[in-house]
């Protein structure tokens, strides 16, 4: 099945759903993860404000579940489950938005990671099930204000901060996840490097297990976890995301 690339983004004449073509973004009537229409009109890239690429109703994170990750953690030993967290969609920021660090909190890290969009209701599913459930895959950095999540017993406030959740810059479809080359970039330099192969619970897995908790709807994003190398960031910084067959996320980093 062909990849398809789908979006969200604004101009002075359209606010919505679009998917690249070409290199040219076309509108779209409809419903993104249902039946619509691609419109004729174009727009280039370099004209667009590109937007968070999906509206979820949950954004659910997985700590921990690269092993390196897990081992470099000083926050608790490699977990026999998915660890599971929660970031508030007002965490939410599109390709080229700006990570705002709060003026009190000390440190700010970075954490490349993959991310799967559901694409249909989903209940109790199977791992195989779970698989045909998801929409496509997205760049997200979790970012984490470092100092609170240690310090809390839980990683709700750390991880939940305005603008602590950059995601995209497009969802593509039809793309085997299972081993795809990840890095992060902190001002050119790379500092995160790995492949989703090496995640302890597969996306699919994952799906399945949060699944047995609560429904998933068309659009919520499932944050697979970071790899090793995480590190913080300071005002200035320019923290690139890529993900192999999906595309690079671009933030820079601005104090409050």
């Amino acid at each position: 099945m062909a990849n398809k690339y789908y979006l969200r983004f604004r101009t002075d004449k359209y606010e919505g759903p679009g998917r690249v073509l070409d290199n040219k973004v076309h509108p779209i009537n409809g419903d993104m993860f249902g039946g619509h229409l691609i419109e004729d009109r174009t727009y280039n890239l370099s004209e667009i404000k590109y937007l968070p690429p999906c509206v979820p109703q949950k954004i659910i994170c997985v700590g921990l579940n690269y092993a390196e990750h897990a081992q470099e953690s000083t926050l608790a030993e490699i977990p026999k489950e998915p660890v599971l967290f929660f970031k508030p969609p007002s965490a939410l920021i599109g390709h080229m938005d700006n990570i705002v660090k709060p003026s009190w909190v000390d440190r700010v890290d970075y954490e490349g990671e993959i991310a799967a969009i559901i694409g249909r209701q989903m209940r109790y599913v199977s791992v195989d099930e779970a698989r045909t459930g998801i929409f496509g895959y997205t760049c997200v950095n979790d970012v984490t204000a470092r100092t609170i999540q240690k310090s809390d017993k839980q990683w709700t406030r750390g991880k939940g901060f305005d603008t602590f959740c950059p995601i995209g810059p497009h969802i593509v479809t039809g793309i085997d996840s299972s081993s795809l080359d990840i890095e992060t970039r902190l001002n050119g330099k790379v500092v995160q490097e790995s492949n989703t192969s090496l995640m302890m619970k597969s996306t699919t897995e994952v799906i399945s297990y949060i699944s047995k908790v609560m429904t998933l709807y068309p659009g919520d994003v499932i944050s697979t976890g970071t790899p090793k190398g995480v590190g913080p960031v300071s005002a200035g910084d320019l923290i690139e995301i890529e993900i192999e067959n999906i595309g690079i996320l671009k933030n820079s980093v601005v104090d409050e």
